[in-house]
C-alpha cells in the first residue's frame, strides 16, 4: 500500500464531492489564515476540529444554506455534520469549501497539496505550494523559484539576483509577508527578510486582482506562512548538498577586440570559479499544553564556499551563519488564539582577497585560476530579525477581529574593518592603451572602491508596523475593513572614494571633453565623490473596506476601496513627498455558470500603488555629488597610481549633484502623484474531468502615473527668461526633481534669487519630457491534475507583451536599481528612442512540472521551462552639444542612452529593442526520490539535477555600444555574449523525520 505521506491522495470521491473540493481560495482572504465554506442543510450544525492542534468551533448554518469558517490557521481539519465527515486542508490566503448533503457523497480525505483551482467564490489569481509539494520538485530552495512555477512570472536580471518579475513588472514592485507581516525592504525593494527554508509551511503567490487589504506593490505578492506546533511532538533532521564536483563549469567569454593584450583576452573569465553549499537544519515542534498552547522552532546551519577568479587577483567568500526560526501559538479558548514569530536571520560572510604573483616581466600573472598571495581579509554583515505578534478573536459567529504587531531589523552590507589596507590611496586606472579596458594601477585596494563615514555604524533598515482587520458577515454581504499603519527608516552612511579621489588615464582620440587634442596625447578624468550621513524616514499608512456580496446562489460580486498615504522624510525630518488619500478601487466577480462548480466565469479591475522608495530620501533629499574634470598630466606616481604633476585643465568641470543638502520644499512636485497601475483580468475555468482542470485568463495592466527624477536645468532657465524671471539662477534648485513625466510641473522655485520659494507651474514643454509609458498585456492558458494515484501534474503557457518607454522601478539594462531614481528621464534625450519592448518582456513561456510515485519507494519528478528571450538594445553617451548648463552635469553619466557611435564612429539615435532578441532557452530539471520501506517511511534521500542536459544558450548580450565620452569609440564587444544558462548542478537531500 503507497503511504499518504509520500503523495497527496484522496479517498474515494463522490463526483459532486470532487468537484467542491477541487477549489482553491475564496478571494481576498486574510494574508496569513484560511478559511472553510461550503452548503449545508439550513439549520443544521457544522462543527470543525484541527487534526494538528484540537482548535474547536461550530456554527448553525444560515437560511439560505450557506457557511463560513473565516481567520483559521492553516493545516488540517475534521469538518463535519450530521454523520457526514471531511478531512480537508486549509492553505494560506484560501478558502476549502465543503458541501454537505450532496447526492453520492461520500466522506473523503485531502491531505498534504494543493486543492484545484476552480473556486466560484473566487475572483483572485492566486496560487498556493505546500512544502510537501515543494519537496516533491526539483526546484531551488528559495521563494523566488518557487514563485517562478506561477503564471505570469518570468526571472527578471542576473544583476538584481534573478527576482521574480510579475505580470510584466520591474522586480522590484512585489510585497513580500511573512505570516501577515510586511517583510519587504522598501529601500529598493529588491530584498526582503530571510527565513529558514523548511520552515515554510506554505507559499502563496498573487500575481493580480487582489483585494483591498493588499497594497504597496504593482507586480505581485509573495505570502509566507510558517510551520508551527501540533499536538504530537514531531521532529527531524535535514541536509542540502549542492558539491562543486557535481556542478558544470561555467563559460568564459572571449573578447572580439583584436587590440586586447594576451593577459587581457577575456571579456568574461568564469570557468575557474567554484561553489559549494551545504545547508542543514535540526528542528522540533509539539505541544507545551495539550490543544492549547504550542511551539515549533528551526535551526538552520550552512557551510557555503566560493572561490572567484579575476585576471589578477581573485577572492573566496565563506558563509557558516545558522538561522532560526521560534514559532508560539496559544489558542486562549477556541474563539482566541495569540501567536507569536522570532526569525534570526543576521549572517557574516567571511572574505579573503588575493594578488596572483608577478611573472617574468614583472606584471601579475593573469587568469591563473588559482589564488596567489593574501591581500586582505575581512567580514561583510547583514540580515537582523524579526519579530511578529498577532492576535485573532472570534467575537461571534458574525464577526472577527485580528491585530498584528511586527518589527524588522535589518543591517546592509556592513564591512568589518570599515577600512581595509590601502585605504589611503586613490582609486586607479589605467585605459591607456585600449579605452575599453582598465589595469589597476596604485596601491589601492581592489576591495574598497569608496571609504565610508567612520562614526555612523552600519546601514540599517528598520520597519516597525502594526495592522487592524475585521468581517463582518451580514446576511449576503461579508464585510472587511481595516488600517494598517508602518515606520520604516534606512540609515545610510556617507561616502568617499578611497583616498578622496579617482583617477583614470585614457589616450586622445582627437578630441577631449569637446576640446581638440592632438590624437595620442595622454590625458586623466578625476572624479571627486561624496555622499553625506543620516537616517531617513517613510511613513506608510492605508486603510480599507471591501465588501464580497453573495448576489445569487451563482453570482458573487466584490468591491472595495483602500486609500493610501505615503511620507517621506529627509535626514532632518521634514517631509519632501507626502501624498494622502491616494484611492485604489477594486472590484471582481465570479458566476458559477453551470451551477455545479464545474464552469467559472470571472474578472477582477483594481488600481494599485506604489510607495516611494526610501532610497529616493537618502539620494534625492540628501548630499550626493561628483566632480568630474579633465587634465594633461606629467608622469604617475608607481606607488600610489596618481599624478606626479597635473597640468592644465581640459574644457570644464562637469558637476552631477551638491554638497549641500536641497531645500524639502523644492525637491518634489507638489502636483505629484506616486507611482499607480491599473489592471483588468477575464477569466474562463472548466472541469474536464475528476482530476483534470484548464482555464485561460487575460491580463491587461497599465502605469498610469509613473513617477521618476529630472536631472536637468536648461529648460528651467528658459522658462525663467520667457516669463520674465531675470534674476533667477538654477542653482538654487534641488540637483534632481521627482515629478510625473509628461505632465506640467508644479514646484516651489525660488525665482528671484532672493531666499523666497514661490510655487509656480512650468509647462512640460520646457522639459521635452513623454509621458511614463508601460503596459503588459497577456493571455494565460494554465491547467493542472490533481494529486491521486500517486500522480500529479501543473502546467501553463503564457503569450504577453511588456511595451512602453520605461521598465519601471529598476534599469535592467544598467542594472541600476535606484526605484523613482533611474537615469530614464534624467534628461528628455535618453527618451529618446526608448519606446519598445521592455527587459522583461518574454513572448512566449511554457510550464510544466509534475510528480509520480513508481511504487512505494520510488518516485520521480521534472520541471520543464521553455522561454523565448529577451530584448535587445544599444546603450551610448547623449550628445551634449546644444545642451546648455545641463552638458555639465550629464558628462557623469555612463553610455546609458540610445544614441550610439555606429560602425562609421559616427552617433544615431537607435531604438529600444532594435538588435533583435537573446535566444529561446529550454530547461529540463529532474529529481529522483528514495524512501526505504525499512526506514518506516521516515528516511527521505533525494537527487535533483538543474539543467539535465546543459543547455547554454545566451541569456544576456553586452549593450553597451561604446565607451570613453571624451573620446567617443565604437565598442568591439558590442553584442558579445555575456551571461548564459546556469550549467548543470546537482542536489544531494536526506531528510529524516521523527
Amino acid at each position: 500500500m503507497k503511504k499518504t505521506s509520500q503523495l497527496w491522495r484522496q479517498s474515494r470521491v463522490g463526483a459532486a464531492v470532487a468537484v467542491a473540493l477541487m477549489f482553491t481560495a475564496p478571494s481576498f482572504a486574510d494574508n496569513a489564515m484560511g478559511s472553510i465554506y461550503g452548503q449545508a442543510k439550513a439549520g443544521s450544525s457544522v462543527s470543525i476540529v484541527s487534526v494538528d492542534t484540537g482548535l474547536k468551533r461550530d456554527l448553525t448554518v444560515a437560511a439560505d444554506g450557506r457557511f463560513n469558517f473565516s481567520q483559521l490557521p492553516t493545516g488540517r481539519y475534521k469538518v463535519s455534520s450530521g454523520a457526514e465527515s471531511y478531512e480537508i486542508l486549509v492553505t494560506i490566503g484560501t478558502g476549502s469549501p465543503v458541501y454537505f448533503g450532496r447526492e453520492g457523497a461520500e466522506s473523503i480525505t485531502v491531505t498534504g497539496g494543493r486543492i484545484s483551482p476552480i473556486d466560484t467564490s473566487s475572483a483572485e489569481s492566486t496560487t498556493v505550494f505546500t512544502q510537501e509539494q515543494i519537496q516533491r520538485l526539483p526546484v531551488s530552495r528559495d521563494i523566488t523559484s518557487v514563485a517562478l512555477l506561477a503564471p505570469g512570472t518570468v526571472k527578471g536580471d542576473t544583476g538584481f539576483g534573478n527576482l521574480a518579475s510579475i505580470g510584466g513588472s520591474s522586480v522590484a514592485e512585489n510585497g513580500y509577508y511573512i505570516n501577515g507581516f510586511d517583510v519587504t525592504n522598501i529601500r529598493d525593494f529588491l530584498s526582503y527578510a530571510e527565513l529558514p527554508f523548511d520552515a515554510i509551511a506554505q507559499q502563496q503567490i498573487k500575481t493580480g486582482g487582489y483585494g483591498a487589504e493588499y497594497g504597496r506593490s504593482l507586480g505581485g505578492v509573495i505570502n509566507l506562512v510558517t510551520k508551527r506546533g501540533t499536538n504530537e511532538w514531531q521532529g527531524g533532521v535535514a541536509a542540502y548538498w549542492l558539491p562543486e564536483a557535481l556542478r558544470e563549469p561555467g563559460k568564459n567569454v572571449l573578447s572580439r577586440d583584436s587590440t586586447r593584450p594576451d593577459d587581457q583576452r577575456f571579456y568574461v573569465y568564469r570557468a575557474d570559479n567554484t561553489s559549494e553549499t551545504m545547508s542543514y537544519n535540526v528542528h522540533a515542534g509539539g505541544p507545551l499544553i495539550e490543544d492549547r498552547l504550542f511551539v515549533f522552532a528551526l535551526v538552520e546551519g550552512r557551510n557555503n564556499e566560493s572561490d572567484i577568479y579575476n585576471r589578477i587577483d581573485s577572492y573566496s567568500t565563506n558563509n557558516t551563519s545558522p538561522q532560526v526560526l521560534l514559532k508560539l501559538d496559544w489558542n486562549i479558548t477556541d474563539d482566541h488564539i495569540v501567536e507569536f514569530t522570532g526569525i534570526h536571520n543576521e549572517e557574516e560572510v567571511d572574505y579573503v582577497t588575493y594578488d596572483n604573483p608577478d611573472g617574468s616581466g614583472g606584471s601579475p600573472l593573469a587568469y591563473t585560476g588559482n589564488h596567489g598571495l593574501e591581500n586582505s581579509r575581512y567580514t561583510i554583515e547583514s540580515g537582523g530579525h524579526v519579530m511578529i505578534g498577532r492576535y485573532t478573536g472570534h467575537l461571534s459567529d458574525n464577526f472577527t477581529l485580528s491585530a498584528l504587531w511586527g518589527n524588522l531589523e535589518h543591517t546592509n552590507s556592513y564591512r568589518t574593518p570599515e577600512s581595509l589596507p590601502g585605504a589611503e590611496c586613490p582609486r586607479a586606472f589605467d585605459s591607456r592603451n585600449n579605452p575599453a579596458t582598465v589595469t589597476y594601477i596604485g596601491c589601492w585596494n581592489t576591495a574598497q572602491v569608496t571609504i565610508r563615514d567612520p562614526d555612523f555604524g552600519p546601514n540599517y533598515d528598520e520597519r516597525t508596523a502594526m495592522r487592524l482587520d475585521a468581517e463582518w458577515v451580514i446576511g449576503d454581504h461579508t464585510v472587511r475593513f481595516g488600517y494598517d499603519d508602518e515606520v520604516f527608516e534606512s540609515g545610510n552612511a556617507g561616502a568617499v572614494y578611497t583616498g578622496g579621489i579617482y583617477y583614470r588615464y585614457f589616450t586622445s582620440t582627437g578630441t577631449v571633453n569637446g576640446v581638440a587634442v592632438p590624437a595620442g596625447t595622454q590625458y586623466v578624468r578625476t572624479w571627486d565623490y561624496n555622499t553625506g550621513s543620516a537616517s531617513y524616514e517613510v511613513h506608510n499608512s492605508a486603510i480599507y473596506l471591501e465588501d464580497s456580496w453573495q448576489v445569487t446562489d451563482n453570482l458573487m460580486v466584490y468591491a472595495g476601496l483602500r486609500r493610501e498615504t505615503f511620507d517621506n522624510k529627509n535626514g532632518d525630518g521634514d517631509s519632501f513627498v507626502k501624498a494622502e488619500d491616494l484611492n485604489a478601487p477594486r472590484f471582481g466577480f465570479s458566476w458559477d455558470m453551470a451551477g455545479d462548480s464545474s464552469k467559472k466565469l470571472f474578472g477582477t479591475l483594481g488600481r494599485y500603488f506604489i510607495p516611494v522608495a526610501s532610497n529616493t530620501n537618502i539620494r534625492a533629499s540628501g548630499v550626493e555629488y561628483i566632480q568630474i574634470d579633465y587634465w594633461n598630466f606629467t608622469g604617475i606616481d608607481p606607488v600610489t597610481g596618481a599624478p606626479v604633476t597635473l597640468g592644465s585643465q581640459i574644457g570644464p568641470t562637469g558637476f552631477n549633484g551638491s554638497p549641500t543638502p536641497p531645500d524639502p520644499a523644492t525637491v518634489a512636485a507638489t502636483n505629484l502623484n506616486p507611482m499607480y497601475q491599473d489592471e483588468l483580468i477575464l477569466g474562463y475555468q472548466q472541469q474536464l474531468s475528476s482530476d483534470w482542470t484548464v482555464g485561460v485568463r487575460y491580463i491587461d495592466r497599465e502605469v498610469k502615473d509613473g513617477m521618476e527624477d529630472f536631472c536637468s536645468h536648461q529648460g528651467f532657465i528658459d522658462w525663467a527668461a520667457d516669463n520674465g524671471y531675470n534674476n533667477f539662477d538654477y542653482h538654487s534648485m534641488a540637483t534632481c526633481i521627482i515629478l510625473n513625466p509628461g505632465r506640467d510641473l508644479a514646484l516651489n522655485v525660488d525665482v528671484n534669487d532672493d531666499g523666497n520659494l514661490v510655487p509656480v507651474v512650468i509647462p512640460n514643454e520646457y522639459l521635452g519630457l513623454p509621458k511614463y509609458e508601460r503596459t503588459y498585456r497577456a493571455l494565460e492558458v494554465f491547467w493542472e491534475r490533481t494529486p491521486s494515484d500517486g500522480w500529479f501534474l501543473q502546467g501553463s503557457y503564457t503569450y504577453g507583451k511588456s511595451e512602453g518607454n520605461v521598465e519601471g522601478y529598476v534599469n535592467s539594462t544598467l542594472e541600476q536599481d535606484d526605484p523613482g531614481l533611474t537615469q530614464d528621464f534624467d534628461h528628455y534625450l535618453f527618451t529618446d528612442g526608448a519606446k519598445g519592448y521592455l527587459p522583461n518582456d518574454r513572448r512566449h513561456t511554457l510550464k510544466v512540472f509534475t510528480a509520480y510515485d513508481l511504487n512505494d519507494e520510488w518516485a520521480v519528478s521534472a520541471n520543464l521551462l521553455v522561454q523565448s528571450g529577451r530584448p535587445v538594445s544599444c546603450n551610448g553617451y547623449v550628445p551634449l552639444a546644444g545642451l546648455g548648463v545641463d552638458a555639465s552635469s550629464l558628462q557623469a553619466y555612463s553610455a546609458s542612452s540610445f544614441y550610439c557611435v555606429d560602425e562609421n564612429g559616427n552617433t544615431v539615435l537607435t531604438q529600444r529593442g532594435q538588435y533583435g532578441e537573446t535566444p529561446w532557452t529550454y530547461m529540463v530539471d529532474v529529481g529522483v526520490a528514495y524512501v526505504p520501506a525499512w526506514a518506516d517511511g521516515k528516511l527521505v534521500l533525494r537527487a535533483d539535477i538543474f539543467n539535465l542536459f546543459d543547455f547554454d544558450k545566451v541569456t544576456e548580450y553586452e549593450e553597451t555600444g561604446e565607451f570613453n565620452r571624451a573620446s567617443p569609440t565604437r565598442n568591439p564587444d558590442f553584442l558579445n555574449d555575456v551571461n548564459y544558462q546556469s550549467p548543470r548542478a546537482v542536489r544531494l537531500t536526506a531528510r529524516y523525520s521523527f
